[in-house]
């Protein structure tokens, strides 16, 4: 049967990117380790969202939560313009919505993923903290995630878990509403 073994190669790609990953990012034991891992050498505009939204006091209080993080070559393929615009404008709402359609309450390991896939068939929604559902499906060993726009992101590194926060690293932007 396909799906035993697709579960056992996506772990084990997982768990090599996860080690990957980890190393690169350090420990820390402070009560912001998620946006500490936010803040990694990848994911610089989204620490600045993050800070720019105040969402890290969200994050490091509350949880737990998932984080879908696009790396900093996601954002800049987006637009580094228009995430600079959303960065320094006076009115945060934009960004705050763009930020937290990036997350979901509750603790979606790369698994707990798959367990919802084979649920429903191949397909599985999320509800993010912004509002908005958040499609997944996959597309030969890779999880991928689609947004009300159509636009799709893979997952590229998984299972980034720290005290009340996974992350997953992402290849793309997604968005909540046409920006």
């Amino acid at each position: 049967m396909k799906t035993p073994l697709l579960k056992t190669l996506l772990g084990l790609c997982l768990s090599f990117s996860f080690s990957a990953f980890s190393q690169s990012t350090g420990s820390a034991s402070s009560s912001a380790i998620a946006h500490n891992t936010i803040a990694s050498e990848h994911h610089k505009i989204l620490s600045a969202a993050v800070e720019a939204t105040d969402l890290d006091d969200i994050l490091d209080n509350s949880g737990p939560f998932t984080i879908f993080a696009p790396s900093d070559a996601a954002f800049e393929r987006f637009s580094s313009e228009k995430i600079a615009q959303l960065i320094n404008s006076q009115d945060k709402s934009a960004l705050k919505s763009l930020v937290a359609y990036h997350i979901v309450a509750g603790h979606l390991t790369a698994s707990r993923i798959l367990r919802a896939l084979c649920r429903g068939n191949g397909k599985a929604s999320f509800t993010t903290i912004q509002g908005k559902k958040l499609l997944a499906h996959l597309d030969g060993y890779d999880i991928v995630l689609t947004d009300p726009m159509g636009n799709t992101a893979r997952i590229t590194t998984a299972d980034v878990s720290q005290e009340n926060t996974v992350i997953h690293e992402i290849d793309s932007v997604i968005l909540p509403t046409q920006m």
